[in-house]
C-alpha cells in the first residue's frame, strides 16, 4: 500500500474503488439482465436500445477505479489518489444533477469521504 496514504484513506480509497468496478459490471455485462435493470429502474426495451452506450459508460467506470486501485499501490504518483476521488466526484456531482438524485449517495457521498480522510 502506498504508505503515503494514511490506512483508513486507503480503505476509502478502495471501497470507492469496488464501488466503481461494480457499476462497471452492471452496465457492461448485465444493463440488459435483470439485475442490470433492477438497478437503474429500465425497461427490458430502454436497456436493449441504451446498451452499447451503458458499456461505454461502464469502461469508463473502470478506469476510474483501475486509477484509484493505482493510487494505493507502492510508488504511485503522489497526488493520484486526489484526482481519481475528484473526478469522481465530479461525476457523481453531475450524474446526481443530470440523471438520478440516488448516484449522489452511491458515487458522490463515498468520493467526498474519502477525499475528507486523504486530507487528514
Amino acid at each position: 500500500m502506498n504508505s503515503a496514504i494514511a490506512w483508513p484513506a486507503a480503505l476509502a480509497i478502495v471501497i470507492v474503488a469496488a464501488i466503481h468496478v461494480y457499476i462497471m459490471v452492471l452496465e457492461m455485462w448485465l444493463w440488459t439482465r435483470p439485475a442490470g435493470r433492477r438497478a437503474f429502474g429500465l425497461s427490458a426495451e430502454f436497456a436493449a436500445a441504451s446498451r452499447v452506450l451503458a458499456a461505454n459508460q461502464g469502461l469508463y467506470n473502470g478506469f476510474l477505479a483501475a486509477g484509484l486501485l493505482w493510487s494505493v499501490l507502492p510508488g504511485s504518483p503522489s497526488g493520484i489518489a486526489g484526482f481519481f476521488l475528484g473526478c469522481v466526484l465530479v461525476a457523481g456531482l453531475y450524474g446526481g444533477a443530470t440523471a438520478s438524485r440516488k448516484i449522489l449517495l452511491i458515487q458522490a457521498l463515498p468520493a467526498a469521504l474519502a477525499l475528507g480522510l486523504l486530507q487528514l
